[in-house]
């Protein structure tokens, strides 16, 4: 959640610099400046009128846009089946899956960001033992 409202509280009636208001809402200096830069570029008014709620200040300094529409779903790999021809191929990797799943869909994840979910669900799978009589 943003804390835009807090930081202009913190800039206007006390009258603290970045580094400081950075240090109380607990976010970076470089944040601070961003919402700091926004609110002069927007002329938003200080004291703020007592209809704007936290999504009117967002809608004036950032749009209409929303967080969902920035980052779009991408498409999950197919796991059972990359693991089962990982299985069967020895000399198929991991990177190569994943050079063969961003042929298909170019918008999908990065490299690292598909090791880390093909391991979260390699973890979640069972482990079966097999004896050999």
């Amino acid at each position: 959640m943003r804390k835009i409202k807090e930081v202009l509280r913190l800039r206007f009636e006390p009258g603290l610099g970045q580094r400081a208001i950075a240090r109380a809402c607990s976010i970076g200096q470089s944040t601070v400046h961003e919402y700091l830069k926004r609110v002069e570029a927007a002329k938003v008014p200080w004291p703020l009128p007592e209809s704007w709620d936290q999504e009117r200040v967002e809608r004036a300094l950032f749009g209409e846009h929303r967080f969902t529409e920035q980052f779009p779903e991408r498409v999950r790999p197919d796991f059972p089946a990359l693991h089962a021809q990982l299985q069967q191929h020895r000399h198929l990797t991991l990177q190569l899956a994943w050079e063969e799943y961003r042929q298909v869909h170019p918008e999908g994840y990065g490299y690292s960001r598909f090791r880390e979910l093909y391991g979260r669900w390699r973890k979640k799978q069972d482990v079966v033992l097999s004896l050999c009589l």
